[in-house]
């Protein structure tokens, strides 16, 4: 398994050239490259040229860290015809680039309307047909997060469509701050999917459904939002005995392809500690469950 850091917090701060580098110094020996203006920006064609893939790639040998999964967030479930071409073809660009940096995973949304499910589920299906054959010839592996506000969003519904492709290039994504937007148990989750889990995103979130569904009040009642947050752990209502446990469990923690990435967005003021802080825990988190797991075997 690879620790990796999503370096959203730095963007600001960092140049993509500076992640691996940054990576390094905050202890990781790998990085998850997330939506970025100069590489593949959310839902628009990437903006990365050959030479600036090749730099990047550059300065990974030279740090040492590696490039662990690739994240665009492009509609390729998009209910309209010509965002879903277009994205298919930002899509082309994106796998390109991931073959010449080396990378065979990435992570993605599945881009959809949670207001036109039907279409959006079409729309999916028609994307994959067109893109799972370059995928399975280059040797990808795009693993699917079912975010919250797509047409998707509980976590076995999520892996039936996932399943549905028929495709073994195709895995799933749990992203623990997405835990109370699934419906679903994690266990029952992880258990269903088996060796299929390839990436999880580690941060925490507080549990809307509390308090009588009024933990957040938004005006007026009703309106159609997705409350979630990313937040190191320990600081919502995760319960991280039975995550790392159920990682443990799934043999997730044990495969070699799979990447366990920092995803906390939540304190960029203090990114630097915040990185480390999650490196840590989630090492520590990791052994002990395992040490558990050893122990009740």
């Amino acid at each position: 398994m690879k620790y990796a850091l999503d370096p959203t917090p730095f963007h600001s701060t960092h140049s993509v050239l500076e992640f691996p580098r940054l990576a390094a110094e905050l202890g990781f020996e790998y990085l998850q490259l997330t939506p970025h203006p100069d590489v593949i920006p959310f839902f628009t064609h990437p903006k990365a040229d050959d030479e600036l893939v090749a730099k990047l790639k550059a300065e990974c040998a030279a740090t040492g860290v590696q490039i662990a999964s690739i994240l665009p967030v492009l509609r390729w479930s998009s209910p309209d015809e010509n965002l879903r071409e277009a994205a298919v073809r930002y899509w082309k660009r994106a796998i390109q680039i991931a073959v010449d940096l080396g990378v065979n995973q990435m992570n993605t949304e599945f881009s959809g309307r949670p207001e036109q499910p039907e279409e959006s589920e079409a729309a999916f299906y028609r994307s994959m047909e067109e893109l799972v054959p370059l995928i399975e010839r280059e040797g990808i592996n795009v693993a699917i997060d079912p975010h919250p506000d797509d047409f998707v969003e509980e976590g076995l519904a999520a892996w039936r469509v996932i399943r549905g492709v028929n495709s073994p290039n195709l895995s799933f994504v749990y992203v623990a701050a997405h835990t109370f937007h699934m419906k679903d148990e994690p266990l029952a989750i992880m258990d269903t999917v088996g060796d299929r889990l390839r990436v999880v995103h580690v941060a925490d979130t507080m549990n809307h459904h509390a308090s009588h569904g009024l933990r957040y009040i938004t005006n007026p009642p009703g309106n159609p939002v997705r409350v979630h947050q990313h937040l190191k752990i320990g600081d919502g209502d995760v319960n991280w005995d039975e995550f790392f446990g159920g990682l443990v469990s799934n043999g997730f923690t044990e495969r070699e392809e799979t990447v366990m990435v920092t995803s906390v967005f939540a304190e960029n003021e203090r990114a630097h500690e915040v990185s480390r802080y999650q490196l840590e825990a989630m090492r520590s988190r990791v052994a002990a469950a395992q040490a558990a797991h050893s122990v009740a075997r």
